[in-house]
Protein backbone atom coordinates (compact mmCIF):
# COMPACT_ATOMS: atom_id res chain seq x y z
CA UNK A 1 0.00 0.00 0.00
CA UNK A 2 2.74 2.11 0.75
CA UNK A 3 4.22 1.95 -2.47
CA UNK A 4 1.43 2.56 -4.40
CA UNK A 5 0.83 5.84 -2.49
CA UNK A 6 4.99 6.86 -2.91
CA UNK A 7 4.21 6.30 -6.33
CA UNK A 8 1.31 8.33 -6.59
CA UNK A 9 3.10 10.66 -4.56
CA UNK A 10 5.89 10.63 -7.41
CA UNK A 11 3.88 11.01 -10.04
CA UNK A 12 1.55 14.20 -9.26
CA UNK A 13 5.19 16.15 -8.09
CA UNK A 14 6.60 15.44 -11.63
CA UNK A 15 3.18 16.40 -13.18
CA UNK A 16 3.20 19.43 -11.02
CA UNK A 17 7.08 20.03 -11.74
CA UNK A 18 5.82 19.77 -15.69
CA UNK A 19 3.34 22.41 -14.56
CA UNK A 20 5.77 24.65 -13.08
CA UNK A 21 7.93 23.99 -16.08
CA UNK A 22 5.49 24.93 -18.54
CA UNK A 23 4.08 28.24 -16.60
CA UNK A 24 7.35 29.39 -16.25
CA UNK A 25 7.97 29.14 -20.03
CA UNK A 26 4.73 31.26 -20.53
CA UNK A 27 5.55 33.42 -18.21
CA UNK A 28 8.94 34.51 -19.90
CA UNK A 29 7.89 34.12 -23.45
CA UNK A 30 4.68 36.74 -21.87
CA UNK A 31 7.00 39.10 -20.58
CA UNK A 32 9.17 39.03 -23.55
CA UNK A 33 6.56 40.15 -25.71
CA UNK A 34 5.38 42.78 -22.99
CA UNK A 35 8.85 44.33 -23.45
CA UNK A 36 8.55 44.42 -26.82
CA UNK A 37 5.81 45.48 -27.56
CA UNK A 38 6.79 48.48 -25.21
CA UNK A 39 9.83 49.03 -27.67
CA UNK A 40 7.80 49.15 -30.55
CA UNK A 41 5.36 51.59 -28.92
CA UNK A 42 8.50 53.72 -28.59
CA UNK A 43 10.17 53.57 -32.05
CA UNK A 44 6.69 53.92 -33.96
CA UNK A 45 8.13 52.44 -36.64
CA UNK A 46 7.45 49.17 -38.59
CA UNK A 47 10.50 49.14 -40.56
CA UNK A 48 12.91 49.52 -36.94
CA UNK A 49 11.00 47.63 -34.95
CA UNK A 50 7.53 45.91 -35.72
CA UNK A 51 4.99 44.96 -33.27
CA UNK A 52 4.36 40.97 -31.74
CA UNK A 53 1.35 41.23 -33.51
CA UNK A 54 2.94 42.32 -37.23
CA UNK A 55 5.35 39.76 -36.26
CA UNK A 56 2.91 36.59 -35.79
CA UNK A 57 1.38 37.96 -38.98
CA UNK A 58 4.42 37.56 -40.79
CA UNK A 59 5.51 34.83 -39.82
CA UNK A 60 2.01 32.93 -40.73
CA UNK A 61 2.35 34.19 -44.01
CA UNK A 62 5.85 33.15 -44.47
CA UNK A 63 5.18 29.62 -43.66
CA UNK A 64 2.26 29.25 -46.12
CA UNK A 65 5.25 30.90 -48.91
CA UNK A 66 6.08 28.15 -51.04
CA UNK A 67 9.21 29.80 -51.61
CA UNK A 68 10.03 30.07 -48.33
CA UNK A 69 9.66 26.30 -47.36
CA UNK A 70 11.80 25.63 -50.29
CA UNK A 71 14.42 27.76 -48.64
CA UNK A 72 14.05 26.55 -45.34
CA UNK A 73 14.68 23.22 -46.61
CA UNK A 74 17.64 23.74 -48.76
CA UNK A 75 19.58 25.26 -45.40
CA UNK A 76 17.83 22.47 -42.96
CA UNK A 77 19.85 20.06 -45.55
CA UNK A 78 23.21 22.13 -45.32
CA UNK A 79 22.88 21.68 -41.63
CA UNK A 80 21.69 17.91 -41.20
CA UNK A 81 24.93 17.58 -43.82
CA UNK A 82 27.46 19.44 -42.09
CA UNK A 83 26.59 17.92 -38.52
CA UNK A 84 26.82 14.74 -40.27
CA UNK A 85 30.56 15.91 -41.17
CA UNK A 86 31.04 17.06 -37.39
CA UNK A 87 29.82 13.69 -35.81
CA UNK A 88 32.02 11.78 -37.96
CA UNK A 89 34.45 13.77 -37.55
CA UNK A 90 34.32 14.55 -34.09
CA UNK A 91 33.54 11.48 -32.64
CA UNK A 92 36.45 9.38 -33.37
CA UNK A 93 38.92 11.72 -32.41
CA UNK A 94 36.90 12.44 -29.05
CA UNK A 95 37.09 8.92 -27.77
CA UNK A 96 40.58 9.05 -28.97
CA UNK A 97 41.84 11.64 -26.95
CA UNK A 98 39.47 11.08 -24.19
CA UNK A 99 40.91 7.19 -23.28
CA UNK A 100 44.65 7.77 -24.98
CA UNK A 101 46.71 10.29 -22.94
CA UNK A 102 49.10 9.71 -25.87
CA UNK A 103 46.32 11.24 -28.27
CA UNK A 104 45.32 13.92 -26.06
CA UNK A 105 49.14 15.67 -26.37
CA UNK A 106 49.55 15.18 -29.72
CA UNK A 107 45.77 16.87 -30.86
CA UNK A 108 45.24 18.51 -28.24
CA UNK A 109 47.34 21.77 -28.69
CA UNK A 110 46.13 22.04 -32.76
CA UNK A 111 42.79 21.67 -31.70
CA UNK A 112 42.56 24.30 -28.99
CA UNK A 113 44.52 26.62 -31.55
CA UNK A 114 42.46 26.11 -34.12
CA UNK A 115 39.46 26.33 -32.75
CA UNK A 116 40.13 30.03 -31.43
CA UNK A 117 40.12 31.25 -34.98
CA UNK A 118 36.78 33.15 -35.76
CA UNK A 119 34.25 31.24 -37.65
CA UNK A 120 34.06 34.49 -40.17
CA UNK A 121 37.34 34.58 -40.62
CA UNK A 122 37.42 31.09 -42.71
CA UNK A 123 35.32 32.33 -45.41
CA UNK A 124 37.51 33.85 -47.79
CA UNK A 125 39.39 30.43 -47.74
CA UNK A 126 36.47 28.30 -48.27
CA UNK A 127 35.08 29.80 -50.81
CA UNK A 128 38.75 29.65 -52.24
CA UNK A 129 38.47 25.94 -51.72
CA UNK A 130 34.89 24.92 -52.56
CA UNK A 131 33.81 27.55 -54.57
CA UNK A 132 30.88 29.29 -54.76
CA UNK A 133 27.91 26.92 -53.61
CA UNK A 134 26.65 24.42 -50.86
CA UNK A 135 30.33 23.83 -50.07
CA UNK A 136 31.29 26.63 -47.85
CA UNK A 137 28.59 26.26 -46.15
CA UNK A 138 29.04 23.21 -44.97
CA UNK A 139 31.98 23.51 -44.00
CA UNK A 140 31.42 26.17 -41.59
CA UNK A 141 28.80 24.56 -39.83
CA UNK A 142 30.37 20.90 -39.92
CA UNK A 143 33.62 23.65 -38.25
CA UNK A 144 32.07 25.15 -35.77
CA UNK A 145 29.96 22.12 -34.73
CA UNK A 146 33.33 19.99 -34.32
CA UNK A 147 34.85 21.35 -31.77
CA UNK A 148 32.08 20.83 -28.70
CA UNK A 149 31.02 17.33 -29.97
CA UNK A 150 35.07 17.09 -29.32
CA UNK A 151 35.60 18.66 -26.34
CA UNK A 152 32.28 16.51 -24.36
CA UNK A 153 33.18 13.64 -26.06
CA UNK A 154 36.41 13.49 -24.07
CA UNK A 155 34.86 15.10 -20.78
CA UNK A 156 32.76 11.91 -21.13
CA UNK A 157 35.27 9.72 -21.63
CA UNK A 158 37.69 11.02 -18.96
CA UNK A 159 34.69 11.17 -16.51
CA UNK A 160 33.95 7.06 -16.75
CA UNK A 161 34.69 5.43 -13.24
CA UNK A 162 37.98 3.71 -13.30
CA UNK A 163 35.32 0.76 -11.52
CA UNK A 164 33.53 0.06 -14.90
CA UNK A 165 36.80 -1.07 -16.92
CA UNK A 166 37.69 -2.83 -13.56
CA UNK A 167 34.64 -4.42 -13.67
CA UNK A 168 34.75 -4.92 -17.56
CA UNK A 169 38.27 -6.09 -17.53
CA UNK A 170 37.38 -8.95 -14.63
CA UNK A 171 34.35 -10.20 -16.73
CA UNK A 172 37.02 -10.81 -20.19
CA UNK A 173 35.98 -8.17 -21.81
CA UNK A 174 38.14 -7.09 -24.86
CA UNK A 175 38.98 -3.64 -25.88
CA UNK A 176 36.10 -3.68 -28.34
CA UNK A 177 33.33 -4.89 -25.55
CA UNK A 178 34.36 -2.02 -23.22
CA UNK A 179 34.01 0.39 -25.92
CA UNK A 180 31.00 -0.66 -27.14
CA UNK A 181 29.34 -1.30 -23.39
CA UNK A 182 31.03 0.70 -21.31
CA UNK A 183 32.56 3.91 -22.92
CA UNK A 184 30.02 4.63 -25.25
CA UNK A 185 26.86 4.03 -23.12
CA UNK A 186 28.51 6.07 -20.14
CA UNK A 187 29.78 8.95 -22.50
CA UNK A 188 26.11 9.31 -24.13
CA UNK A 189 25.21 11.87 -22.35
CA UNK A 190 28.21 14.49 -22.66
CA UNK A 191 27.92 13.32 -26.38
CA UNK A 192 24.18 14.48 -26.82
CA UNK A 193 25.30 17.92 -24.67
CA UNK A 194 28.07 18.54 -27.39
CA UNK A 195 25.50 17.77 -30.26
CA UNK A 196 23.29 20.17 -28.51
CA UNK A 197 25.25 23.04 -28.75
CA UNK A 198 27.12 21.82 -32.43
CA UNK A 199 23.28 22.29 -33.77
CA UNK A 200 22.72 25.82 -32.27
CA UNK A 201 26.34 26.62 -33.93
CA UNK A 202 25.59 25.04 -37.03
CA UNK A 203 22.10 27.12 -36.96
CA UNK A 204 24.60 30.52 -36.36
CA UNK A 205 26.69 29.57 -39.00
CA UNK A 206 24.42 29.21 -41.85
CA UNK A 207 25.09 31.72 -44.77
Amino acid sequence: MDQVGDKIYLKEKTSWRILDKALCRLLMIAALCFVWQLAANHYHSELLLPTPWKTALALASAVHDPEVIKNLIITLKRVLTGLGFALAAGLPIGFLMGYSQIAMQLFDPLIGSVRQVPIMAWVPLTIVWFGLGDGPTVFLIAFAGVFPIILNTIAGVRNISKNYYNAAHSMGAGPWSIFANVIVPCSLPDILTGGRIAVGLGWMSVI
